[in-house]
């Protein structure tokens, strides 16, 4: 990616500025891992949520924070004329990793289509306690909302969204395992309740995990790669944030690549990461 920017300086000549690599979110420097003229995707950190702007219940509201930072013309901002940033897609609020943001009102709707029409690949790394009983598989059991418990979410196979999700084990150390997912839908919660149902429970997991983490700890799972053919220049892109921090915290320094591509792969079939 061009580190530099270009801007129209005084008497009309052109002038290079240097990008900046993070975004700021109040005291909290958050890396960015991809940009282009149409997206610009981060390193989601643990703790934020995804939701409107004008949703007030907490304090850490992801959107609403970027727009303040747009307003204010804070310099990451600044520095690259940025009027609008929306996310396309949602994390989990303890799920860290890639997370696309749109640069333009005009290119949101053919992202959002990518999303909605399943032209985007998902790649996450979780972290769970048990051991599989498979190498690779895949659950296709349809996810609804538990009645009376907003944003809590279950297996409901009469009333349920649809929802695919393939896993593939890749490494075990006493009794946790390090899995590589590819949630083929977007459901709430889909990956820990297809998990759960599989017999494992991620690592720290607030909600549907029965083993804490370790004091410090954070939800073992995060977001690593973001498949897809671009709108506008029809070319191959794959954002990927890094993984070894992560693996390593958990305990899986040296984790191997997945053996088998999934359907998406190979329909994308990305020769390298997009620039």
């Amino acid at each position: 990616m061009d580190s530099y920017i270009s801007q129209m300086g005084m008497a009309g000549y052109v002038i290079w500025v240097n990008k900046t690599k993070t975004i700021l979110l109040v005291d909290e420097e958050v890396p960015i891992l991809h940009e282009d003229r149409a997206v610009l995707a981060i390193d989601k950190p643990a703790g934020w949520i995804l939701a409107p702007s004008h949703w007030s219940n907490t304090d850490r509201n992801l959107q609403r924070e970027v727009e303040l930072a747009i307003a204010v013309r804070e310099h990451w901002a600044q520095i690259r004329n940025l009027k609008f940033l929306r996310f396309v897609h949602r994390l989990d609020g303890e799920t860290t990793g890639v997370l696309l943001g749109v640069k333009s009102q005009g290119a949101l709707k053919n992202y959002s289509e990518l999303f909605e029409s399943r032209r985007i690949e998902k790649k996450y790394l979780a972290i769970v306690k048990g051991i599989p009983k498979q190498k690779k598989w895949n659950c296709d059991l349809p996810i609804g909302q538990v009645p009376g418990m907003p944003g809590r979410m279950r297996i409901d196979r009469k009333e349920g969204k649809e929802a695919e999700t393939t896993f593939e084990l890749l490494e075990t150390r006493g009794d946790r395992s390090l899995i590589a997912v590819w949630p083929l839908t977007g459901r709430t919660h889909q990956i820990r309740i297809h998990l759960k149902e599989s017999g494992l429970s991620i690592i720290g997991d607030p909600v549907y995990g029965s083993v804490p983490g370790a004091k410090g700890e954070e939800m073992g799972l995060r977001a690593v790669e973001l498949s897809y053919q671009d709108p506008f220049q029809h070319r191959p892109v794959r954002i990927q944030a890094p993984t070894e921090e992560f693996r390593s915290r958990f305990g899986f320094p040296n984790a191997p690549k997945p053996s088998v591509p999934t359907p998406l792969q190979v329909a994308h079939s990305p020769e390298k990461p997009g620039r």
